[in-house]
């Protein structure tokens, strides 16, 4: 694993990701799950929102993966809670191959979850529905 000086981090090989067995990795502080579906890549939040527990060890198909802990459910090429008890959606990272690498960007998509919180601050200020976050059940 290795920053490339662009924003993008090296993960793995592309080889060690295959349909229904994803990859768990870390960068930093974020947990990292990559999964394939349709023969595209995916990087999601790796720990449900709803507790401690690695989605990557879930149950994965049809392009849903299910938390083996409670079992709620997100679309894989989203991060979209399809089902609960999970609040809100994971958190989704741009995702790239490269010489047969797998390279996950986490600066752009933490900048932009921050200018997102302000969004959301700002709407629930002005009397928006915060209910944009929750899963639908």
């Amino acid at each position: 694993m290795g920053s490339t000086g662009d924003g993008w981090e090296r993960l793995a090989q592309r080889d060690e990701v295959a349909p229904g067995a994803p990859l768990t990795s870390e960068l930093g502080e974020n947990g990292i799950g990559v999964y394939e579906v349709d023969g595209e890549l995916y990087a999601l939040e790796d720990i449900c929102p709803h507790g401690p527990s690695l989605l990557s060890r879930g149950y994965v198909w049809n392009g849903m993966v299910k938390c083996p802990l409670h079992g709620a459910v997100f679309d894989i090429r989203t991060g979209k809670c399809l089902q609960g008890p999970a609040e809100r959606d994971l958190q989704t990272y741009p995702v790239q191959i490269r010489d047969d690498g797998i390279y996950v960007q986490i600066e752009a998509q933490q900048q932009h979850e921050t200018e997102s919180a302000l969004e959301s601050d700002l709407g629930s200020e002005n009397g928006a529905s915060e209910n944009g976050q929750n899963c639908t059940l």
